[in-house]
This record gives structure tokens, sequence and C-alpha cells, in this order.
């Protein structure tokens, strides 16, 4: 039975966030010098496989249930930082709930290759990466 407190998911893609939905962590962030070095690495030494791979900018592996997203130079936010990622129906609405729950922006939204993208810190200075789309 489902949870009547909870929003429930509308429209023909139910694993995109709205507005309206929690968010979810979507990876987690993994800046590395050479992402086919990284992906090699990652397959030999943990048995991951590729889901996604965009050349030696970024490539997502599978890591059981969350992505370990490899982010090459030209695509890591956080200088040098490993991040939680959320996606969020709404990035602007995100970070303003970041910085209302004491939070703040590192790093404004800013259009990426494939989503919006946008660089935050918790109370605690922990970094988090908000993303949804465009």
């Amino acid at each position: 039975m489902p949870d009547e407190n909870l929003p429930t998911p509308t429209g023909p893609d139910t694993d995109r966030p709205t507005p309206q939905t929690p968010a979810r962590i979507g990876n987690v962030h993994h800046p590395v010098g050479d992402v086919g070095a990284a992906v090699a690495f990652y397959t030999d030494a943990f048995g991951l496989s590729a889901l996604f791979t965009d050349g030696d900018r970024y490539a997502a592996l599978d890591g059981g249930g969350t992505k370990l997203a490899l982010a090459g130079p030209a695509e890591d936010l956080t200088g040098g930082v490993a991040a939680a990622s959320f996606k969020v129906g709404d990035v602007a609405a995100a970070l303003e709930a970041v910085t209302s729950a004491g939070g703040s922006v590192v790093r404004e939204p800013e259009a990426g290759p494939h989503e919006t993208r946008a660089v935050a810190t918790d109370p605690w200075g922990n970094v988090v990466i908000v993303y949804g789309p465009r």
C-alpha cells in the first residue's frame, strides 16, 4: 500500500524527478585525471561495468544501485572532491531549499553537456552536486 504522505510521481517518465518529488542520489561524482584509465581500474579491481562513456570527459559505471560518475578534468565540478550528486526536478528551487536549510551555493547553475548542474555545500562544508533537466 503506498504511503499517503509521499508524493506520487506522475507522467510518462517516473524516473525523472519533478519539482514535487523528492530528490534522489543519482550518482557519486568521482574526479579522475584519466577517464579511460579510471574505467579500466574500476572494472578490473571491482568488476563494475560501464553504463555510459563520453570520451575523456565522463563515464558512468554501475555500482550496484548507485552510479559511480568518473569525471575527467573538463567535467570536474568540485575541484577534485568526491561528492554525492542529487537529481532534482528544478535546480533553482533545490538551491533555494539548500540555502534555506543552512547550506551555501558554491557554483551557480550552469548548462552542462547533458543537464543543468550546480554545486553547493551543506552546513558542515560537505560538497554536493545538484543537477536536473535543462
